[in-house]
């Protein structure tokens, strides 16, 4: 396991760094806040073009092949700004979910696109507040020229503006997932404002019918390449949750250096120097945690625990490090004026999504028999 960048990733992160700090800051996502309005076509366009959306497709259907670790420092970069667009959702959620479990027709006929940033996913899964994928009980039954779909579907990142939905159904014998247009009859989007102020959408399957053809692989999910699906969203989210770290530890640290008190600097009094140490030693153990999730990924090897055991630490060091960043900059931190209480809402956000801390914890405990 390599925890150094060779020289095309760190190329790659000098490239994702500089593009989404340069087309996406933090004043862009303020913008769009304020105009009440959750994504930047423009952004996608240029994003696809970057070839950021085809780090994980192989290079036969249009893209660089990169791998998880590429795909990881694009959507660190990304969450350092507060940028907002669907990569997450399609370049590596419908990304890996066709790669793993499409058909060879269905990854001619996505793949590229996604590679282009020519379409843009949803994938639907949860139906309740919390991360349950167990609990599936939206239908898939077999109609005469296809399969009709019935039930909701709650808090769908990307879910008002993505053009396609991948749609987790249970069937007789097991759950399947199916590529559904987000334009079908029977399909209707209620927008949601989450606190965060990104696309989220509860999606009502009423009777919705699809041609045999949406079936993701042609028939159900493999439990174990569900869960792999899943496990690459997980460290993606992990991946996300480092840049905002990132971003406020560096935003802390220049406060620190810059505020006086007293007369002196605040970083010169020994109780903040510890606090902000503490932070940094988390930081570090949570970005080898992560690494090694992506590794496990990569091997074939431990997935599951490597994976559940980098959300939770993830999930545990974004909350440290946004409450220390809104506490140490006294009451500034407190206001809408300031930037860290959008990395505290994304971070409140970020730690629910695919699991939370609690959830990864229990998960990592029945995997190691517990």
């Amino acid at each position: 396991m390599a925890f150094a960048l060779n020289e095309d990733q760190t190329l790659l992160k000098d490239a994702a760094d500089g593009f989404f700090a340069d087309k996406a800051p933090v004043s862009a996502f303020r913008k769009l806040r304020d105009g009440k309005q959750t994504l930047a076509p423009d952004l996608w366009d240029e994003i696809g073009a970057m070839g950021f959306t085809g780090a994980l497709i192989p290079e036969a259907h249009g893209g660089s092949d990169m791998g998880l670790r590429a795909m990881g420092l694009i959507l660190e970069a990304q969450a350092r700004t507060l940028g907002t667009s669907p990569l997450f959702q399609t370049g590596l959620m419908a990304a890996m979910a066709v790669k793993l479990a499409g058909t060879e027709a269905q990854k001619a006929a996505y793949l590229p696109k996604i590679a282009s940033g020519e379409v843009s996913f949803a994938f639907a899964l949860d139906e309740g507040a919390h991360h349950a994928p167990d609990k599936i009980a939206t239908t898939a039954v077999k109609a005469a020229q296809g399969w009709t779909l019935s039930g909701t579907k709650r808090f769908v990142p990307d879910g008002s503006h993505a053009a396609i939905l991948i749609v987790l159904a249970r069937l007789d014998d097991g759950l399947a997932a199916f590529l559904v247009p987000a334009d079908a009859q029977g399909i209707s989007r209620k927008p949601l404002s989450g606190v965060d102020s990104r696309d989220l959408a509860d999606i009502d399957c009423e009777a919705v019918s699809v041609d045999a053809d949406a079936l993701l692989g042609g028939g159900p999910l493999d439990p174990a390449t569900l869960d792999l699906i899943l496990d690459y969203g997980r460290v993606g989210i992990a991946c996300e949750m480092m840049g905002l770290i990132g971003a406020a530890f560096d935003m802390t640290h220049d406060y620190l250096k810059t505020r006086t008190q007293f007369g002196q600097l605040i970083g010169s009094f020994q109780a903040l120097q510890h606090r902000a140490a503490t932070m940094l030693v988390e930081i570090e153990l949570t970005r080898s945690c992560v690494v090694a999730a992506i590794d496990a990924i990569e091997r074939g090897k431990g997935v599951g625990e490597a994976v559940s055991l980098a959300k939770a630490r993830a999930g545990d060091t974004l909350q440290l490090v946004t409450n220390e960043t809104i506490q140490m900059h006294g009451g500034i931190g407190m206001t809408d004026a300031h930037d860290s209480g959008l990395y505290l809402k994304r971070a409140r956000v970020l730690e629910a999504v695919y699991g939370s801390s609690a959830f990864h914890r229990d998960r990592w405990a029945k995997l190691n028999g517990y």
